[in-house]
């Protein structure tokens, strides 16, 4: 098994990054089942000191691109651990985040040994 980071970025420039009270409301249960999901299943861990340097990232529609690619008008808006066989696996993972479908974007990273 391999660690990989998941890095969930929130759009701060385009009006989907500002959802109505009710999209949060509804967005805050889904996210919370798919995190109780993973730990259910034994595979968040602690994140390690240092990561790869390539990665892949997942947009709406499950549209996954080499990556990653930070932007100065993405903000990160959560960061969480896993465990997965290789990066197909964690790709199958991160495509699960509720909140992708509210414009976020899921980069998946990973962890490379420390020296």
């Amino acid at each position: 098994m391999n660690e990989f980071l998941l890095v969930i970025h929130r759009d701060l420039t385009s009006q989907d990054a500002r959802p109505s009270q009710e999209q949060i409301q509804a967005s805050v249960k889904p996210f919370q089942n798919w995190i109780n999901g993973l730990a259910a299943k034994n595979i968040l861990v602690k994140p390690p000191q240092r990561w790869d340097l390539g990665g892949r990232v997942i947009r709406k529609d499950n549209v996954v691109t080499n990556g990653p690619y930070a932007e100065v008008n993405k903000s990160i808006g959560g960061i969480l651990m896993i465990r997965a066989i290789d990066y197909e696996e964690a790709i199958e993972i991160a495509k699960g985040c509720p909140i992708i479908q509210w414009g976020a974007v899921v980069e998946v990273r990973m962890a490379m040994p420390t020296m």
